[in-house]
């Protein structure tokens, strides 16, 4: 028997005809023609107050109170993380009153609407005035007559209570193996937090950290219960009241809302890829280069060519 007939023949490409879904077609064509007669629609509407939108939209003062709102979000969301991130590492401590004392405080903020605890913020004026340390008395008057810094620390504390379930979902996903082996090295339960898990378990922390930073843009627009009134939403409402027009500063108010959740979105898309890089399945072409050469060099492959050579 020949060569040639005792190779296997190669077998035929698989002409794979995609499915046809003509449902689909019709079902988003259907949407689209709603969608078009709505916005048609609309733009004919008079209730909409399109004059007045496009007049306010890009007005100074709506402008600024964008910039406040997006101040308060950053800020708010600094102390949520930092303080989330502390809260987990203390929950999942081994000291158990470090633990009990994380506890009550998740109890507190995420037991209660975070509408009341604004409304609460605002009225800790009139209960507390000052602290008596014993020693010395601190003066709260400064801190707590200001509307923009009760925003930041009512939104912040409480955003702090959902961020530490997040960054402790983010350390339970990486595998106890890592943990052991620094505990080899010498490394201590503190430095093995900071040098190995943490960095591990940012790949599932910032997807939904992203998410409440966008939801933390909108829940801005309850801080008009402190009373404060500079953000995007109550500045928006200022000015609809005193037009007597609600629906197109509400309009308004959306566009720059949309807006801003949409340069944030894109900026979590890439931060996820950046922070992915080493988790992804297909590997690039210098990683297939490098498999190709270590296997060329392997004492496997040197054996098996030594082995065909001598046939």
């Amino acid at each position: 028997m020949t060569t040639a007939a005792m190779t296997p023949k190669a077998p035929k490409a698989i002409r794979a005809i995609p499915q046809r879904h003509p449902g689909r077609w019709i079902f988003a064509a259907v949407l689209v023609v709603f969608g078009l007669l709505f916005f048609y629609d609309a733009l004919r509407n008079d209730a909409y107050g399109w004059p007045i939108y496009r007049q306010y939209l890009f007005d100074a003062r709506v402008a600024t109170a964008a910039l406040h709102t997006l101040a308060i979000t950053i800020l708010a969301m600094i102390i949520g993380v930092v303080l989330g991130t502390i809260l987990a590492v203390l929950r999942m401590s081994p000291n158990p009153v470090l633990r009990s004392i994380s506890w009550p405080f998740l109890w507190v903020f995420r037991g209660t609407p975070v509408y009341v605890q604004l409304v609460f913020w605002g009225l800790l004026g009139a209960i507390y005035q000052s602290i008596n340390l014993g020693f010395a008395e601190v003066l709260l008057e400064a801190v707590l007559t200001s509307a923009f810094w009760l925003a930041v620390l009512g939104l912040g504390l409480n955003e702090a209570a959902y961020m530490a379930e997040i960054v402790r979902s983010g350390i339970s996903s990486v595998p106890e193996g890592q943990v052991e082996a620094s505990k080899a090295l010498g490394m201590g339960w503190w430095m093995t937090m900071r040098r190995t898990v943490l960095p591990q378990a940012m790949r599932i922390i910032i997807p939904p950290t992203g998410n409440q930073l966008i939801s933390m843009l909108k829940t801005t627009s309850l801080v008009v219960a402190i009373p404060y009134t500079h953000e995007l939403y109550g500045r928006s409402m200022d000015i609809a009241a005193s037009l007597f027009q609600p629906v197109p500063l509400l309009l308004v108010a959306a566009t720059w809302y949309l807006a801003i959740t949409s340069v944030l979105m894109v900026g979590q898309h890439y931060l996820e890829k950046y922070f992915e890089r080493g988790a992804t399945r297909t590997l690039t072409s210098r990683q297939l280069a490098a498999l190709a050469d270590a296997e060329a060099a392997s004492p496997h492959a040197s054996n098996t060519g030594q082995e065909h050579d001598n046939a």
